[in-house]
């Protein structure tokens, strides 16, 4: 009998309360759900497994690492409708043990663990992460840094392309990807003022696309810190190529140990994702003490809305296990008072979540447009793993279910209180 799907179906809509906007198509060649939507695929029973011994975010994202589960037509679409499914629902809506009262419910639940064969749990997809949440040491930090970003370089010029700027980029009408990540530098640049002779410290410096442009562009010395080995030695290698050896120094070393201040400005772009909740004023303290009186701190960081509840919040299951580990999210509020109370002033906040919807949207293309490279450089399962997470993002950023923040804060001086800034400040939005 190919009943598979329709069963699925009805499960998922008892459990959830409200009907499946997406088909359902199943090993057994069964489909259900509504005409002409993007259809989930679930290739075999293994899947079903993984859902059962982990219900939820996770026990999905093993079957779609692990290829049980795909999508056919549009995943952005497929997508979309998914979490419109699940969000719009809000934080009021029924939680599964609330479902599992039903005794309609609970019977479906038993015929589904018949359907889905032997009952031992499926081993999870070797990409995914033994999480150990230390708090963020420098030793815990350095181990999550190297997880998602030692990866490989040459994967990395596969999505990045050749600007190899890893954050959101700063768009115009009929722009391209590698002009937008040039007017992103060259924004952050202006917003920090940077002036020939200064001294400037980009934490998380990536593969030194910032430390290069402002070195070459604006003629000041940069510091760049990072706690991953194969992204130094790609920085090191283009800094000479770009002949500025002697304007740019790229460092393997956690941002805590660096001692060699004061600086004239610090630049952390989508860096401080990594540092946590219970460090993030210490990550404030820390580059406050670096920056000299006057100095500016451009601290470029996505954000999440606030909760009702704070402490209900949790690291999103998928992304903590397959892409950054121990990586959280802070509402800019949050972010903004941290800033203060380390003794800075903030002077300016600018959102700009859409460019990066667009942005991620450019990087899936890159990817999907070499696919089988991506894959031969990786694995299938690193592979899948991208696409979904840079996808889901870009629909996560268009639905404002996230965003990302550019924060300009100053340590201004206690004597004179003499910030330095324009009466006029935002001329710097009028990048060309």
């Amino acid at each position: 009998m190919q009943d598979a799907a329709p069963r699925l179906k009805s499960l998922v809509e008892q459990l959830v309360g409200a009907p499946l906007p997406v088909r359902i198509r199943a090993w057994d060649g069964s489909e259900a759900g509504p005409p002409g939507a993007p259809a989930l695929v679930v290739r075999n029973r293994r899947a079903l497994r993984r859902l059962l011994w982990k219900p939820g975010e996770l026990g999905l994202a093993r079957a779609w690492v692990a290829g049980d589960l795909g999508v056919e037509g549009d995943l952005y679409t497929a997508l979309d409708l998914v979490s419109g499914f699940v969000w719009d629902r809000g934080e009021d809506a029924r939680g599964l043990g609330e479902a599992l009262r039903d005794p309609e419910v609970r019977a479906a639940v038993r015929g589904l663990v018949k359907m889905a064969g032997p009952p031992l749990p499926p081993t999870p997809p070797r990409e995914e992460v033994r999480r150990r949440h230390h708090l963020h040491t420098k030793r815990s930090d350095k181990r999550a840094i190297s997880h998602h970003y030692d990866v490989g370089n040459d994967f990395y010029e596969i999505v990045l392309g050749p600007s190899m700027v890893y954050s959101c980029a700063y768009w115009e009408e009929g722009g391209t990807l590698e002009g937008a990540q040039r007017d992103k530098l060259e924004l952050i640049a202006r917003k920090l003022d940077l002036k020939p002779g200064q001294r400037l410290l980009d934490v998380g410096c990536g593969w030194g696309s910032m430390a290069i442009h402002a070195a070459r562009e604006h003629g000041v010395s940069v510091v760049g810190v990072t706690l991953s080995q194969e992204q130094a030695a790609y920085a090191r290698k283009r800094v000479a190529d770009e002949g500025l050896t002697d304007k740019v120094e790229i460092r393997v070393q956690d941002y805590r140990d660096v001692t060699d201040g004061p600086y004239d400005a610090i630049s952390s772009i989508g860096m401080a994702e990594h540092v946590g909740s219970e460090r993030y004023l210490e990550y404030a303290g820390v580059l406050f003490r670096l920056l000299k009186p006057g100095g500016r701190l451009l601290n470029h960081q996505i954000g999440r809305p606030p909760r009702r509840d704070e402490s209900a919040y949790s690291v999103d299951e998928f992304i903590d296990a397959y892409v950054f580990p121990d990586g959280e999210l802070a509402p800019i509020g949050t972010t903004v008072t941290q800033l203060e109370r380390a003794g800075f002033e903030v002077r300016d906040v600018e959102s700009i979540r859409e460019h990066y919807a667009l942005t991620l949207r450019r990087w899936v293309a890159n990817l999907e447009a070499q696919w089988a490279r991506a894959v031969q450089l990786t694995s299938p399962g690193r592979a899948r793993v991208w696409r979904l997470y840079m996808a889901a993002s870009a629909v996560a950023f268009e639905r404002n279910r996230i965003g990302v923040n550019q924060v300009l804060a100053i340590r201004t001086p206690e004597a004179s209180g003499a910030s330095g800034m324009p009466l006029r400040a935002r001329t710097w939005n009028q990048v060309s």
